[in-house]
């Protein structure tokens, strides 16, 4: 007994001497095996610079801008780097000064659209996901999305247009309401005679409703990947053990679909206040301006005001900026509780 113990330790101390060496041998030609992988694999390599080049210009090069931000620019024709540094005037000024009320005010109103968008907005691709793979025919089924796709391949100015044609109204001949209008009018939803596209109350309606339209068949696409994705096996074994269409959606595609969740889930969060300016200013009015005007417009707007004092202080930059902070400390926070609570997480 004491020979075997004894063999089995020599044994492992063997096993132990030939791991280290593998690894010192794996340290020692780690480059010679990278150039290896690149020889075989160029094609793949070759196909990422595009990609590469692309985040180097588009998302890290202006990186460098952020500078603006604490800088006093009062000669438009001197670069960032040789501007005098400010430090956070300009963020002073955008929090509790001269700016502030404007501000706070887009800051609210992005922080409602994004959520009422997250709110309402985030279950219905996968709704739609859900019915689309209970669809049997496969031509139906092909009919059906690329109907659902179109919208997202419009014109936001097109999109914005027919929203307007189809709201618009007022009691002139030359303001009739739209089709929309008039259906709401008549069902009693709003009061006889409403302009709605110029009433501020019904604008985030109106941007939240027309981004569902516009995106869900889109969005659909991933949710679609997930619930193909799940073993036909597990549907069969619920259907054994007496399982309703209802209950194989609950306890099967569901969880099966629950990484793809968390992961979209946690993107969106990061994007809570991003509302793009486009739709916002092609939609807003003067009449609109208090529920419509978000951070995105109000940096289109601000950028290159002159401050008071006669500097340039770039307070669109330092708007900018503020919205990135929070929106990385949102994903990090949803990272984080998704970490604990699951085994899925984005990093």
């Amino acid at each position: 007994m004491k020979n075997r113990f004894n063999h089995d330790l020599n044994q492992m101390s063997t096993d132990d001497v030939r791991h280290e060496l593998f690894l010192e041998d794996l340290e020692r030609n780690r480059f010679h095996h990278y150039r290896q992988q690149i020889k075989k694999d160029w094609p793949l390599y070759a196909m990422l610079i595009p990609a590469i080049l692309f985040f180097l210009i588009f998302r890290y090069m202006p990186i460098y801008g952020i500078l603006s931000a604490f800088k006093d620019q009062r000669v438009l024709t001197i670069s960032i780097g040789e501007s005098p540094f400010s430090g956070f005037y300009a963020f002073r000024s955008l929090v509790i000064g001269d700016y502030a009320q404007d501000f706070w005010q887009a800051f609210r109103n992005t922080f409602a659209i994004s959520m009422y968008g997250l709110i309402f907005g985030f279950p219905v691709p996968i709704i739609l996901a859900l019915f689309f793979s209970e669809i049997k025919s496969d031509v139906y089924r092909s009919i059906v999305q690329i109907l659902s796709y179109l919208p997202k391949f419009i014109s936001t100015v097109v999109i914005t247009s027919i929203i307007t044609l189809m709201l618009f109204g007022g009691n002139e001949p030359h303001q009739a309401p739209g089709v929309l209008a008039q259906l709401f009018m008549a069902i009693g939803l709003v009061p006889e005679g409403t302009r709605i596209i110029l009433e501020p109350q019904y604008f985030r309606s109106i941007y939240i409703i027309s981004g569902i339209w516009e995106g869900a068949g889109y969005g659909s696409i991933v949710y679609f990947a997930a619930v193909m994705s799940i073993s036909p096996t597990n549907y069969e074994a619920a259907r054994i053990d007496g399982a309703s269409k209802l209950a194989q959606i609950r306890y099967v595609t569901l969880p099966g679909m629950a990484p793809t969740l968390t992961i979209m889930l946690i993107l969106r969060i990061g994007e809570i206040l991003s509302v793009g300016y486009e739709k916002v200013i092609l939609l807003y009015n003067v009449e609109t301006y208090s529920t419509a005007d978000v951070i995105s417009t109000f940096v289109a707007r601000v950028g290159g005001l002159m401050d008071p004092s006669g500097s340039i202080l770039n307070v669109a930059a330092s708007a900018d900026l503020f919205n990135s902070i929070i929106a990385m400390f949102l994903v990090i926070g949803a990272n984080f509780i998704s970490r604990r609570v699951s085994d899925t997480s984005l990093f």
